[in-house]
């Protein structure tokens, strides 16, 4: 059984930071569990979404930076996010995008499952997935989104890539991913038994050029972990795979180290704790500003440089 239990969190650029909580808290229905910085770039905010708890495998996660353009397509990246959704909810989200407006795609099935594409306000290529498999999960009950229908986590992720064998081999032996089977160009791969969550898609384009990093882009997906020590150990299978990893770096709600796969991908290996209710009573989350320890002298000068951003003023109804 691999060290690796799953998808962590995808972290991804987007534009202005109000546009970013409106559509992911008032239209998906996601909860703002963490307002913080970006640790390297404190100018910029760092946003968390997740489910009721922030729950790790649940969370999609932000970079909200001015001025940067948008992001081009092209191989080396993660090209889309999937979001796993109850059995039989498809029904309910294309009623509810259409009615804010949100273009999708028509329902199409991808390795027997029911999927729906879309966009966020900011290029970001989205999708859910209907899943009837168990996993960790906590509602939120003040979503816009009834229980029922609300996002349970992160589903899949999909990469585009210019060569197959050398992501691949770092897939099977580097983290340890199983491939499954072939379906249009994408080939999927599978971690601890699959299901929800714990799926990686890559096709080739050989033709392509290299991706642009942007507004719009993923900058890295996450892998989880149970604790530091496993960590440390799928920290040397990485290395034993070729790969060239950062030290560990404390991130105060989960320790961190980053790699870039064969074709270019950004990855990260992140533990399942210690979570988000470290210096935040789960009740409140999301509703301050939160600084890590060596930032918090920098307080003052932070905020004067972040734009301000609030909740949606009022609740978004849910589709009928």
């Amino acid at each position: 059984m691999s060290i690796i239990t799953g998808l962590h969190h995808v972290t991804i650029n987007s534009g202005d930071p109000q546009e970013n909580l409106d559509f992911y808290v008032g239209v998906l229905g996601m909860r703002l569990v963490k307002k913080s910085v970006n640790q390297d770039a404190p100018e910029t905010y760092h946003l968390f979404y997740a489910d009721g708890a922030g729950t790790p495998g649940t969370e999609l996660t932000f970079f909200p930076w001015r001025g940067m353009p948008k992001g081009r397509s092209g191989t080396g990246e993660t090209s889309e996010v999937m979001l796993a959704v109850p059995m039989g909810s498809l029904e309910y989200w294309e009623s509810r995008l259409a009615a804010h407006d949100v273009a999708h795609a028509e329902r199409v099935q991808r390795f027997r499952e029911s999927v729906l594409t879309f966009e966020d306000p900011h290029g970001v290529a989205l999708a859910l997935v209907e899943t009837g498999d168990a996993r960790d999960f906590t509602p939120w009950t003040d979503s816009a989104v009834p229980s029922e229908f609300q996002i349970r986590g992160l589903h899949a992720v999909r990469i585009v890539e210019a060569s197959l064998e050398p992501t691949e081999g770092f897939l099977t032996r580097g983290l340890g991913f199983e491939f499954i089977s072939e379906e249009d160009g994408w080939r999927r791969y599978e971690v601890n038994g699959g299901g929800s969550g714990r799926v990686v898609e890559v096709r080739v384009l050989s033709g392509s050029s290299r991706a642009v990093s942007g507004v719009g882009s993923v900058h890295h997906v996450a892998f989880r972990v149970a604790d530091e020590e496993a960590q440390l150990r799928a920290r040397e299978q990485v290395r034993a795979a070729d790969g060239r990893t950062t030290e560990v770096i404390d991130r105060f709600w989960f320790k961190s180290i980053y790699f870039r796969e064969p074709g270019g991908a950004l990855f990260e290996i992140a533990t399942d704790g210690p979570g988000f209710s470290i210096d935040e009573d789960v009740a409140s989350l999301g509703e301050q500003l939160i600084l890590p320890p060596f930032l918090q002298p920098h307080r003052a000068e932070i905020e004067r440089v972040l734009q301000p951003v609030s909740a949606p003023t009022a609740p978004l109804p849910a589709a009928t």
